[in-house]
């Protein structure tokens, strides 16, 4: 060879398909060297073989294709692309928080329609959705107060937000701040599980933003709150499953690796095979630094 490639030869290299290759040139996204005028063959230099491996790791992952070109346009800086990779395992994150809410909406749904509830979406105020969407389960709610409405609405406000993908820095504060907002009304019309579901919805928030500090601290409340008032089930195991993200969060492997078996050994002890489900789908999501 004389240095160049073919577009079939550089997709097998990199990982990708020659269709993939050509639809990339088409876009301007990574464009040939040299195009024959005669027979429309596609040349590619050989040290361009790097970029083309780049595009098609980060396309295996899903980045979109406004990433990549960042990417290639840094010529593959490693700080650039730690950047785009972040940001698009944030919008996963908020994908993944999204599907999790509506597969536990769905559960309820099922168990209503199978209990042959024919009020479904029915009066007013009433709502498909549990109180608290996932991963947190329903509250046995008593009589609504002003404070405990204001709390359910600025807690499911929070899911909303985290559920948005490419959340703008106002977004994440107004996060934030609703988080905060919606513990404190806990704390005025709730019970003890309600406040530790509360610190563990602060914690979330902080782990999703990449702020270990604050979200070792919530979770720190959580745990500690359900140790007070001897809370356990589905509370104590995501208690655990809170202190494990938000070590993953701080790069604290062994914090990570104790807290993920005690919420496993806690999770045996949840009576709803559906919410131990769900708590096992969370875990499943945190990966120790270690891993990376």
């Amino acid at each position: 060879m004389d240095g160049r490639l073919t577009v079939g030869q550089i997709a097998d290299a990199a990982g990708m398909t020659a269709r993939a290759m050509r639809h990339y040139d088409r876009i301007g996204l990574f464009v040939p060297d040299e195009v024959d005028e005669d027979t429309g063959y596609r040349w590619y230099a050989a040290d361009r073989l790097p970029q083309a491996r780049l595009v098609g790791a980060l396309r295996a992952v899903g980045v979109p294709l406004d990433g990549i070109a960042t990417c290639l346009s840094a010529a593959g800086d490693p700080d650039v692309v730690d950047d785009v990779l972040a940001d698009h395992r944030r919008r996963l994150e908020s994908r993944l928080a999204r599907v999790r809410g509506d597969l536990h909406r769905l559960a309820h749904l099922i168990e209503d329609l199978g209990c042959g509830h024919d009020e479904l979406g029915g009066g007013a105020g009433t709502s498909l959705a549990p109180e608290l969407p996932a991963p947190v389960p329903t509250l046995e709610a008593p009589t609504r107060t002003p404070d405990r409405q204001l709390a359910v609405d600025l807690f499911n406000g929070v899911w909303r937000l985290m559920e948005t993908e490419d959340r703008t820095p106002a977004q994440d504060d107004r996060m934030i701040h609703a988080a905060h907002a919606s513990r404190y009304h806990w704390e005025q019309a709730g019970t003890a599980v309600n406040l530790a579901r509360g610190e563990w919805q602060c914690s979330r928030v902080y782990a999703v933003l990449g702020r270990a500090e604050p979200a070792l601290h919530h979770a720190r409340r959580v745990l500690e709150i359900c140790q007070e008032n001897g809370i356990g089930d589905w509370d104590l195991a995501f208690a655990h499953e809170a202190l494990a993200r938000a070590s993953a969060v701080a790069n604290d492997d062994d914090a990570v690796r104790r807290h993920l078996a005690d919420a496993q050994a806690a999770a045996e002890h949840i009576a709803d095979p559906e919410d131990r489900a769900l708590l096992e789908s969370d875990l499943a999501s945190i990966s120790s630094p270690g891993a990376r």
